[in-house]
């Protein structure tokens, strides 16, 4: 390791110019002489040159001497969120970066951390004694952004992802909830910034009981397929994913089981993140149709050819998508109706399939009925590989 003596004379030069508080000073030469510590370096140089401190630092016009008090912001701001891992961004005013390349330039001192760093790497080391925690440059649970230009501190917790199941049984619940009219489901002061204003969905009784649960802003729920306001999904519920924004707290204990009323939540836990790729799944339904004109149980077994080939769903940009359909049962009803249970893959349009627009084979086709189905329910989604 080189020795104080080595780096008196260019700190000579460069205080013979330029005021430098220890931080600054002691930063110039730290890494050269494998120093840790830029001000306890910086004031060792200052003693042995019997400098008295500057009442203004030419570099950071003193913003390293008072680190402590966005320390304390950045701990009042945090204090009532979650987490073990964190990461610092500064802004600086442009002339702070202009002075610090100068001296650099001026003096050729070479492989010197920047002041942007220095504060960075600061601010870190004591917030994370302060807190118990520690930063993480790869994957931080929340992120503070020091803006010294305006005096500001922002915080931004990582989202939490979840990954659960759903039953809903009672009809008359959509799945979706409507955006706020006044924001479109941006957030803003109407809906609390929550991006929805009211509850009367699947959603909504979800995303509620997540904003209360885990103190998140807003809850993005990503769908495994979907249903009608009146269809009901039994059995082992429908699969969603969730992601949480700003969330507050990142490790609950979650029941296996938790009732919003007629929706309940299974199975939910934190994942790391939601599948990036396309959830394949499929699903046992029961349909109920109605048909124009009377039906006979003998034409009914007709329905077992939809098994033998592929359902073709035509889309309005022209795109043509295949999926299949196995298990088939049926019952008639009356003679103008009958019950259709089977296993479809993901992406079948039920009401498409019964009616026949633009999807062939169909329901109306194969049995040279129009048909129209009145109502649809799940009884169990299996994703498939």
């Amino acid at each position: 390791m080189v020795k104080i003596n080595a780096i008196i004379s260019d700190a000579t030069e460069i205080l013979k110019e330029h005021n430098l508080c220890n931080n600054c000073l002691g930063r110039l030469f730290a890494s050269k002489l494998g120093v840790l510590s830029h001000q306890k370096l910086g004031k060792k140089i200052r003693d042995t040159l019997r400098k008295n401190n500057p009442k203004s630092c030419f570099i950071c016009k003193n913003i390293m001497s008072k680190l402590d008090t966005q320390i304390s912001k950045m701990h009042e701001m945090s204090h009532d969120f979650e987490f073990s891992s964190f990461l610092v961004g500064v802004i600086l005013q442009p002339s702070i970066l202009d002075r610090d390349d100068l001296i650099r330039s001026k003096f050729k001192l070479q492989g010197i951390n920047s002041i942007k760093g220095d504060i960075n790497r600061e601010i870190g080391k004591r917030f994370g004694r302060k807190t118990k925690t520690s930063v993480d440059f790869q994957n931080p649970d929340i992120v503070f952004t020091l803006d010294f230009k305006k005096e500001e501190c922002e915080i931004k917790p990582k989202p939490v992802f979840l990954s659960g199941r759903y039953t809903k049984s009672i009809r008359g619940i959509p799945q979706k909830q409507k955006p706020c009219q006044r924001c479109r489901g941006k957030g803003c002061y109407v809906c609390e910034f929550h991006g929805i204003s009211e509850f009367d969905s699947v959603e909504g009784k979800i995303a509620r009981f997540l904003y209360e649960k885990f103190g998140a802003l807003q809850a993005k729920i990503t769908w495994i397929g979907s249903e009608d306001e009146t269809s009901l999904v039994l059995g082992r519920g429908r699969p969603f994913f969730a992601k949480l924004v700003n969330p507050r707290k990142r490790t609950l204990r979650l029941d296996k089981k938790m009732e919003l009323g007629e929706i309940v939540i299974r199975d939910l836990k934190i994942i790391e993140k939601i599948p990036p790729n396309v959830i394949r799944f499929r699903s046992k339904v029961a349909m109920q149709i109605q048909t124009q004109n009377e039906i006979k149980s003998s034409q009914l077994r007709n329905l077992y050819k939809l098994e033998k080939q592929p359902i073709a769903i035509y889309e309005n940009s022209g795109k043509k998508n295949e999926r299949n359909i196995s298990d088939i049962r049926y019952k008639k009803k009356s003679n103008n109706s009958f019950s259709i249970f089977m296993k479809a893959d993901g992406g079948v349009p039920l009401k498409r399939l019964a009616d026949g627009v633009e999807v062939t084979p169909s329901l109306s086709s194969i049995l040279e009925n129009p048909c129209k189905c009145t109502v649809f329910d799940f009884y169990d989604i299996v994703v498939t590989k």
